[in-house]
């Protein structure tokens, strides 16, 4: 071979090779492609080998040549530092592959390389060195350590290194040959955090570096299992180990500092947060666009575990249809606002013109742009003129005749085989459009026959109304919903209740919305507001014009009474009062006119109708708050048996005679009359472990509950100094002194440390002057302990029985103003001096001063899969929005994560306020401008992590997140962007460092019930009628590809228990069903507040009591008690960064929470 030759095919050699680099860097990520990338090298080699190396070189220096220079552009170096911008961690930011063994380089050299890393700040990395007493708890009661870790001066004195596992400081690391890699290679696309995912091929890792014996292994040899997710990547999953450590090589978690600076740190939660690099290099990988690209994970198969049973269900199977399915577009002009004009206006077409024009066909319509049809209309366009006369557009409002232009324009076929490829599990998506379909099919009759309400229909022929005082009314109705499930189609039918407002003249309605009789005197101004509040929206009828009641929708109260109003009448300004002109116009005397009008229609141009002569229309749903008492009479018609409730949910199917449905009959659906019968199995309660003192030291709850006679907590929390504030007025100084002794006998019984006298007697205060009182207490206390080098560890509260206001603003400036955890008790737990009840508030004080009541026993001995394995955190979070009616009001974010490990029991709390209604967590992870330090992150999520890092001395290798409160319909777009906030708070804390993650949301407003097979079986069923707690459910009527099951953890106590529902939309720990299910059903035992296994995991119910909680902390500009919550800061004060900035999401802005006292947070001050 010539030169020029050599030449010449060299240049074609490097053209393939930099297409091949270019491909590795910005080609398709599909299997078949990247199968085809990582057999390329083999074949570039060859041809170089052919062409070059047996004419010029030697074949082995010639391969290592090209072998290497491939592998030097399939690996970069990272170039990330340890604080990255929001737009780095928005990026993926290639990993380096670990050097293969024997390559001598230590930890410090391989993180080095191709970087240049500032010093790591040390405000937020270091280690406590007495967190081994905070984790084992102010008292005494210390739980096993952690045989991983070594007997020396607390963990506070352990490092960690990378994903490797633990070990001590100065120890050298042996080199490991096949050990997983530090970093990864690329697979796929970006992960949301800007952290690289590791190689997969067919859901299952493959790591860069060799293995022992594995070495010729290729990528597609490790066999199919769940489909990969375009978009969103798997984390790194390194096995935790004891690994020993190069003395130059310092985890990024730990750093020496000096005393003072680690005294200050630690006296903070929320540590200030590191500011990003200037140097830091732009990635060029986009973020995920699309959930089209997300698939959440496949069931691993179903659980095992437990005795197996058959429970009921509340499914019907539903038969797929065997038609084509149309849908067509429907425009009526004029175009009206009320579902109820469209319907008459297609009802009176259909029957005109049925026969005719639509080829027999009897159509579906939806109320509002959408028509479908079993099988093709006659044409693919048409237009009508329908007329509608007197009481066809659904009123009884006297009208001319009307006349609507309709088009009907073909659009679309909605395809029921991928429905069917679905149910069966060949296609990976639910096809909306077919579901839609058949919904729409199946509400046609109940929409005609009763009033919809959301997905729920309501009549007062289902049951017999009862009155919720105040002017309201529950209406019985049932739920519906076409699901697909395992089993197939299933129809969800579920019993319910729902307010109305009653049908009275609304002088009538105020006398019982105000509980007087409004004729008798004049109305306050606060009875004014409560008026306008109620009436606002609402419909009426007028009944002063004989036959013709026509109906207004109130939009005011008038300020004046009915006989001050006057309104022109000509064109000239001719006065004339209201009264006058019911009498001249109607010949209607008013005889209340001392009473204001009512405002109705147009707001710029508003009519005037008097109270008397104005009935509220039947039918109307009262969708505002309820008060106490109306939800109490509400719950009472709602609470029904299992076995009642079963019946009423079969009577309904029967009543709804869907098989005599003309609709179901046009689309050839076929209903199942019976209840789906579905396997179940039981699982068992777990061992709980209590304190060593006591006579019982450990306890296996029956049926979901226990007790704590001859137990002590397993960690007694230390009370050494209280004090109690009484703002009841029946209760004196001396009962207040007696139930505040017997309580801390209580406490002592239940193994705490608590002094049985005050720091000083009992205050009484008036609920009036809430913030003086409080402020006054704690000051007196803290003037004779401050100067012993003492804090005030709780305060005792006794509150009013109906104590309004008073107990949100004790509670927020306690907790976010003096830095004091506090227990309120009622009035009437006082007189009652029940030791039950003492022993219950024992439980949540003890919590609350950083105790822990009972462990699972499987914790302790490391028995729980994939959490005692290695340092794993356990997440809650939850959302909660402003009541109906409240359009101000913003929503609260709340995220709470467990502090320690293993035994995953204290959980610390964060909470923030986000736009109204806005349903994604907006703090989890959050950049801000520092005018000294450049861009700086925080957020929840990193907060969190540090905590569990100083309670520990350990960081987390695993995350599992328990998110509440998300419908099916906010699936995807709430863990794209939650998930991606936890990759970020990873990412902002050390390079590489990606735990993996497993996301499950978890729903109680769902309608599907479980029924026991047979209630006769004592075996089957608990004293209420109910399914035994650990009933889990995970086939037929689940979702039919998907990881979710129900799970009943709890013992019924009234009405029919309510099945948790767990979906997992991440799994990168790789769970098993009985995995994921045992340790949900265990968890529910270690909920803090009482002795019974709860509905749902508690870190979720820990978030949702934190959420509820922080909205007592949104302080009115002037509060209750006459002045703002500022004053004088106590202790604890919060860390540095914004406590919550300004910002607006969505379009408003959101007035900043008061940030929780640092030593508050640290604590379940939620309970």
């Amino acid at each position: 071979m010539s030169g020029a030759q050599c030449c010449s095919t060299g240049k074609r050699i490097a053209s393939v090779l930099s297409i091949y680099k270019y491909t590795l860097s910005h080609g398709e990520r599909n299997e078949r492609d990247e199968t085809r990338l990582l057999a390329f090298p083999s074949f570039v080699c060859s041809l170089f080998f052919l062409s070059i190396g047996l004419r010029l070189l030697s074949l082995s220096s010639r391969s290592l040549l090209v072998t290497g220079w491939l592998a030097r552009h399939r690996r970069r170096p990272p170039t990330t530092t340890i604080s990255q911008s929001c737009d780095n961690v928005d990026n993926m930011v290639r990993k380096r592959r670990t050097e293969l063994p024997g390559s001598g380089e230590s930890s410090e050299t391989r993180q080095s390389i191709g970087s240049s890393h500032p010093a790591v700040p040390t405000h937020w990395l270091e280690t406590n060195p007495t967190s081994q007493q905070q984790r084992a708890g102010a008292g005494r009661g210390s739980v096993p350590s952690n045989p991983h870790l070594p007997q020396q001066a607390g963990r506070g004195s352990a490092g960690y290194q990378g994903h490797g596992g633990w070990r001590p400081h100065g120890v050298p690391a042996p080199q490991q040959p096949g050990a997983p890699a530090q970093g990864y290679r690329v697979r796929g696309g970006p992960l949301p955090g800007g952290a690289m995912p590791p190689q997969q091929q067919h859901g299952v890792w493959q790591v860069s570096g060799s293995v022992p014996g594995r070495s010729g292994v290729s990528p597609a040899a490790a066999g199919p299992s769940r489909p990969p997710a375009p978009e969103l990547h798997q984390a790194m999953q390194a096995p935790y180990q004891v690994a020993q450590a190069s003395s130059q090589g310092r985890s990024p978690w730990h750093h020496e500092t000096s005393t003072a600076q680690s005294a200050t740190s630690f006296e903070q939660l929320s540590v200030q947060d590191t500011a990003a690099s200037s140097q830091d290099i732009q990635p060029v990988v986009s973020q995920p666009s699309s959930s089209k690209s997300i698939r959440f994970p496949l069931r691993p198969g179903k659980g095992s575990s437990g005795v197996k049973c058959v429970v009921k269900a509340n499914h019907f199977l539903a038969e797929l249809p065997d038609r084509d399915l149309h849908q067509y577009d429907v425009s009526i002009t004029p175009e009206v606002a009320s579902r109820g004009v469209n319907r008459a206006v297609m009802e009176q077409l259909v029957r005109l013109y049925r026969e005719s024009y639509l080829g027999g066909r009897l159509p579906a319509y939806d109320g509002r742009k959408s028509l479908y049809t079993a099988g093709p209309l006659p044409f693919p366009s048409r237009e009508f003129q329908i007329t509608l006369t007197d009481g066809e557009d659904g009123t009884d409002i006297k009208r001319h005749q009307r006349t609507f232009k309709v088009v009907i324009r073909f659009a679309a076929r909605a395809d029921l085989h991928h429905l069917e490829m679905f149910l069966t599990g060949r296609q990976p998506d639910a096809p909306q459009d077919a579901l839609q379909v058949l919904d729409i099919v199946l509400r046609e009759l109940p929409t005609a026959r009763y009033l919809p309400v959301g997905r729920s229909f309501y009549s007062p022929d289902l049951g017999r109304r009862q009155s919720l005082t105040e002017g309201l009314e529950s209406w019985r109705g049932f739920y519906q919903s076409i699901r697909p499930t395992q089993m197939g189609l299933s129809l969800n039918i579920d019993m319910c209740s729902t307010a109305f407002i009653e049908p009275l003249h609304v002088i009538d309605y105020v006398t019982q919305l105000l509980n007087r009789d409004v004729r008798s005197r004049p109305l306050s101004d606060a009875d004014r507001v409560k008026i306008k509040k109620a009436l606002r929206g609402v419909k009426v009828e007028v009944t002063h014009r004989g036959n013709m009641r026509r109906k207004y929708r109130i939009s005011g109260l008038t300020l004046q009474a009915t006989r001050e109003l006057t309104f022109p009448v000509d064109e000239r300004g001719t006065m004339k009062s209201v009264v006058q002109y019911f009498q001249d116009t109607y010949g209607f005397t008013i005889q209340h006119t001392n009473l204001p009008c009512l405002q109705v229609g147009n707001t710029q141009r508003p009519n005037y109708l008097p109270m008397e002569v104005c009935k509220i229309v039947d039918g109307q749903r009262y969708s505002k708050r309820l008060n106490e008492k109306q939800i109490t009479a509400l719950l009472r018609v709602t609470c029904q048996r299992p076995h009642e409730r079963e019946r009423d949910i079969i009577q309904t199917v029967h009543q709804n005679a869907y098989h005599e449905d003309l609709y179901a009959k046009e689309f050839g659906i076929k209903i199942s009359q019976k209840l789906a019968s579905v396997e179940a199995r039981i699982l068992p309660a777990p061992w709980l472990k209590y304190h060593d003192t006591g006579r019982e030291k450990d306890c296996l709850p029956r049926i979901g509950q226990w007790n704590m006679m001859n137990k002590k907590m397993v960690n007694g929390g230390r009370v050494n100094n209280w004090t109690c504030i009484n703002f009841s007025r029946n209760i004196y100084e001396n009962v207040a002194h007696a139930f505040c002794h017997e309580l801390a006998k209580m406490c002592q019984i239940s193994g705490m440390e608590f002094a049985l006298e005050p720091v000083l007697p009992p205050v009484g205060a008036r609920p009036d002057q809430v913030e003086r009182a409080l402020k006054s207490c704690y000051n007196d206390a803290m003037n004779i302990l401050q100067p012993l080098g003492k804090e005030l560890d709780l305060l005792i509260v006794i509150l009013p029985d109906n104590n309004g206001p008073l107990y949100g603003d004790l509670k927020r400036i306690c907790e976010t103003d003096l830095g004091l955890v506090s227990q309120c008790c009622l009035t009437k737990h006082v007189f009652k001096m029940n030791k039950q009840y003492f022993a219950n508030v024992a439980l949540k004080i003890n919590v609350k001063v950083g105790g822990r009541n009972t462990v699972l026993m499987d914790a302790l001995s490391r028995r729980i899969p994939l959490v005692s394995d290695r340092p794993t955190i356990i997440f809650g979070a939850d959302v909660t929005h402003p009541h109906p009616g409240e359009d101000s009001s913003p929503s609260i974010a709340a995220v709470v994560a467990s502090q320690d490990w293993p035994e995953i029991t204290k959980y610390a709390g964060l909470v923030s306020a986000q736009a109204h209604r806005q349903e994604l967590i907006q703090d989890l992870y959050k950049v801000w401008q520092d005018p000294h330090r450049g861009t700086v992150t925080g957020g929840m999520i990193k907060d969190l992590l540090i905590s569990f890092k100083r309670s520990t001395g350990i960081k987390p290798q695993r995350i599992i997140f328990y998110r509440d409160g998300v419908s099916e319909g906010q699936f995807y777009q709430v863990l794209l962007h939650e998930l991606d906030a936890i990759r970020k708070a990873c990412a902002s804390l050390e390079p590489n460092y990606q735990p993996p993650v497993t996301f499950v949301v978890v729903q109680k407003r769902h309608h599907t019930r479980l029924f026991a097979n047979n209630y006769n079986d004592e075996r089957s069923v608990d004293k209420s009628g109910n399914i035994l707690p650990g009933t889990v459910v995970d086939s037929k009527i689940c979702h039919p590809t998907e990881f979710d099951f129900y799970l009943c953890s709890h013992a019924g106590i009234q009405g029919t228990s309510r099945p948790a529902h767990y979906h997992v939309l991440w799994d990168e720990n790789n769970f098993t069903a009985d995995a994921l299910q045992t340790l949900t059903n265990n968890l529910c035992y270690t909920y803090a507040r009482c002795t019974r296994a709860v509905s749902i995991v508690p870190p979720a119910y820990y978030a949702h009591l934190a959420a509820f909680r922080a909205r007592f902390y949104m302080e009115p500009e002037t509060s209750d008690s006459g002045s703002r919550a500022g004053g004088p800061a106590g202790r604890g004060s919060p860390a540095g960064g914004p406590r919550s900035s300004m910002r607006v999401h969505g379009g408003g802005s959101v007035r900043p929470l008061p940030a929780l006292k640092d030593n508050v947070k640290r604590v379940m001050f939620y309970c």
